[in-house]
């Protein structure tokens, strides 16, 4: 049973970038998406070797955060800044350490990694902008 999940997850998967595409500490990967059938943007990056993937949205105010698109991390790549707010965002967790939102989260994007390609998992509310 745990398999045939495992299989359906795999199927429901949507291939983003390949794992080489995104540096430790880089630029992320942006990508459109549908927030509540609302056009929105995603991004996964990596850090600390680890890939994460949350909604380019501010927990302040809803806007995008990157000041160039896909540069989100601050000059020491410790911390995903709001380009508009200055909002501090520990990138592991989502959470706002310092600026207007803080002890919010950025809303996190289910994504995995597997052989060489990261994938994003759509939700009930979160789904994928292009057609089927």
């Amino acid at each position: 049973m745990a398999r045939d999940a495992r299989m359906s997850d795999q199927a429901s998967a949507i291939p983003l970038c390949a794992s080489a595409d995104l540096a430790d500490g880089g630029r992320a990967h942006v990508f459109d998406l549908l927030e509540y059938g609302q056009p929105a943007r995603g991004f996964v990056l990596r850090h600390g070797g680890k890939v994460v993937g949350y909604l380019n949205q501010c927990a302040h105010v809803p806007a995008e955060m990157d000041w160039k698109e896909g540069q989100f991390l601050d000059d020491s790549g410790q911390w995903i800044l709001c380009s508009i707010h200055g909002a501090a965002y520990e990138p592991a967790s989502g959470y706002c350490v310092g600026g207007p939102c803080r002890g919010k989260r950025l809303k996190a994007l289910r994504v995995d990694e597997h052989d060489g390609q990261v994938s994003w998992y759509p939700s009930v509310t979160l789904t994928p902008a292009f057609g089927d």
